[in-house]
């Protein structure tokens, strides 16, 4: 073999070390993203059970609603799959805004300051949620770019990587939540 040859497979061979360690660096910030959206569920998951204890105190009869809540807020708490949370969230979304408009129907419940702190901690959590969010989609498009672009695919396959899930929820199924905060 010729001096060219060796150095052509030496430089292919550095190639393939940068190619799969920037895979590997790449598909650890995906793996840290999910994990700091789980930390601000979790942080979500937390207040639910609060949440609900507070507002039956006041609207005992709006079960079928806060039945809701906790049987979404129980089948969150043990997915996995980016997809399939995102429908459980976003439906727990929805469920969490009908308990918010209960605050209008029952002024003793509008005027509770447990209540108002846990609407305050809830939208603080939705705020970290949405740039939790933001942060793991943008890893998991940088991911899947370097696993799907050539020649990167090529080190991609052999060391077995694959596209991640994007954490998206339908725009039809999730209206804006409006949270208010009162003071």
């Amino acid at each position: 073999m010729t001096a060219i040859g060796v150095g052509v497979v030496a430089l292919l061979l550095v190639w393939a070390v940068f190619a799969y360690n920037r895979l590997v660096r790449l598909r650890n910030q995906v793996r840290t993203a999910w994990a700091d959206i789980d930390v601000q569920l979790t942080r979500r998951h937390d207040l639910v059970p609060q949440l609900v204890s507070a507002v039956k105190g006041y609207a005992d009869h709006e079960r079928a609603v806060l039945d809701a809540v906790t049987t979404l807020r129980s089948q969150a708490i043990g997915l996995n799959s980016p997809a399939r949370l995102a429908q459980v969230e976003s439906a727990l979304e929805q469920a969490l805004s009908r308990v918010f408009a209960l605050r209008e129907a029952y002024p003793d419940l509008k005027a509770s300051e447990n209540f108002a702190q846990l609407q305050r901690d809830l939208v603080e959590v939705e705020e970290h949620l949405q740039y939790a969010r933001r942060f793991y989609n943008g890893a998991v498009r940088d991911y899947n770019d370097t696993v799907q672009r050539v020649p990167d695919l090529i080190v991609a396959r052999s060391g077995n990587f694959h596209a991640a899930e994007f954490y998206q929820a339908k725009d039809e199924e999730r209206p804006a939540v409006r949270v208010e905060v009162t003071q």
